[in-house]
């Protein structure tokens, strides 16, 4: 249990894998403009990206291994996520057209997220068994939808309040705004050891 709980701890705060391993900066970019653009991302990425994992570690186990096929782990994995994600697609278009609207580009963009095949390498890597790779999967969603939502909750305060100089208004402020979260997150990295 306590290997469960370094396993959630490191993967949200200390070895997150947006602010410290760079991984979905595309979107943590793009979609952070609004609250509700950004919550409506994370819930996509954490669906995503837990299915993606999960799908992802059975085909290499029981396929990819078994058949010495490991060199054709980016192409499945890639195409387990592009799956995935075009069933994300017909369901929120369904479900939340308001939503789907808003995402605009950003939600075909997950299939492009590096966070979720890194993830689903990762998972692989470190040779996690599937109870492992499921923590693992979850708790680097929460730890990318924490990033988001804070940096939505900053840019929307930001753009509200704060006289930001227009030479550093929009995308500037905000990668100067996600580097001082970055570091902030980066002082955790002595507590791994």
């Amino acid at each position: 249990m306590e290997d469960y709980l370094m396993l959630v701890v490191s993967a949200i705060f200390i070895n997150n894998i947006l602010l410290i391993r760079f991984l979905g900066n595309c979107p943590f970019v793009g979609v952070s403009s609004s609250m509700s653009s950004a919550l409506g991302m994370s819930a996509a990425v954490l669906f995503v990206n837990v299915l993606a994992s999960l799908i992802c570690w059975i085909l290499q186990k029981t396929v990819l291994d078994v058949f010495g096929l490991e060199y054709l782990q980016t192409l499945v994995f890639i195409l387990v996520i592009a799956a995935l994600v075009q069933l994300v697609e017909i369901i929120m278009q369904k479900v939340a057209p308001p939503l789907y609207r808003a995402l605009g580009i950003f939600l075909p963009l997950i299939t492009t997220n590096c966070m979720i095949f890194g993830v689903a390498v990762l998972n692989i890597k470190e040779e996690y068994t599937f109870m492992q790779a499921l923590v693992y999967a979850i708790s680097t969603a929460l730890g990318f939808n924490m990033a988001l939502i804070l940096l939505a909750g900053i840019r929307e305060r930001m753009d509200s309040t704060a006289r930001v100089p227009k030479l550093l208004q929009g995308v500037p402020i905000c990668l100067i705004t996600a580097g001082m979260m970055g570091l902030t997150f980066a002082g955790l990295l002595g507590l791994a050891k």
